[in-house]
């Protein structure tokens, strides 16, 4: 039985590990033609062969287009960008460097601009749907890492906007604000040490209604991945989807 995305052609950033990792596997499953991004990691055995790799630094626009050149001479087309890549990383109000602000929005809102243009010159002839990640720190804000949720908001900003531009064109631009436990899950328990990770879990557990924990990112998220990128999220763009058990509810 063929898979619901079947014949389609999806490119998926910061796929070697995590929610990028996940979106590689699920998408296959649908029979998809995955394009993988990955910068330094390796993908592990289980995605290796289910992809083909491109290696490429999002936050340069030049080496971007060209990445997404490849897939145009290879596949002739892209129906989907799920754009996983990102970067969490502390920084409290009053002590963020230059530095510190400038790895943030580039790897977080830059990357988000340039892939998602990058797409959009591959799709504007026949349509296509590009998801983008955001972050509930995006919406509520994070004295913790300042940084990254003002990156965040700029990437629910650009989701609208884009959104807005592009639907003539037959393309939907979406976002979805996982809570699921991944590599960024994890920065943030190593910079909280071991008291404040456990501080952590049970705050999560206050904080979800359903489970009391954060989700399993193929469990929880690769299903809602796989809808908006089909035929059924046709009608649906411009949206910031949470997808975290009900930690943080939205409304309009």
């Amino acid at each position: 039985m063929a898979g619901q995305l079947e014949g389609r052609v999806i490119a998926v950033t910061g796929a070697a590990t995590g929610a990028g990792a996940a979106a590689v596997a699920a998408l296959a499953d649908e029979g998809a033609r995955v394009y993988a991004f990955q910068r330094s990691s390796a993908p592990g055995a289980d995605i290796a062969e289910r992809a083909t790799w491109l290696t490429c630094d999002l936050t340069d626009q030049a080496a971007t287009t060209a990445a997404f050149g490849a897939i145009r001479r290879s596949a002739g087309r892209l129906d989907v960008l799920v754009h996983a890549a990102g970067l969490w990383a502390p920084g409290a109000p009053g002590e963020l460097t230059e530095h510190d602000l400038d790895l943030m929005l580039g790897v977080n809102l830059k990357s988000t601009v340039f892939t998602n243009q990058a797409a959009f010159e591959l799709m504007r002839d026949r349509g296509g749907r590009i998801i983008n990640f955001g972050s509930v720190e995006g919406i509520a804000g994070n004295p913790r890492s300042s940084a990254y949720a003002a990156a965040k908001a700029g990437v629910h900003a650009w989701t609208r906007s884009a959104a807005l531009a592009w639907a003539a064109c037959g393309v939907t631009v979406n976002a979805v604000n996982p809570v699921v436990d991944t590599t960024n899950a994890q920065r943030l328990r190593d910079h909280l040490g071991p008291a404040g990770g456990t501080l952590l879990d049970q705050r999560m557990q206050a904080l979800i209604p359903l489970g009391g924990a954060m989700g399993d990112a193929r469990r929880d998220l690769a299903p809602v991945l796989v809808f908006l990128s089909g035929d059924g999220a046709r009608f649906i763009t411009g949206q910031v989807i949470s997808v975290d058990g009900g930690m943080r509810m939205l409304g309009a």
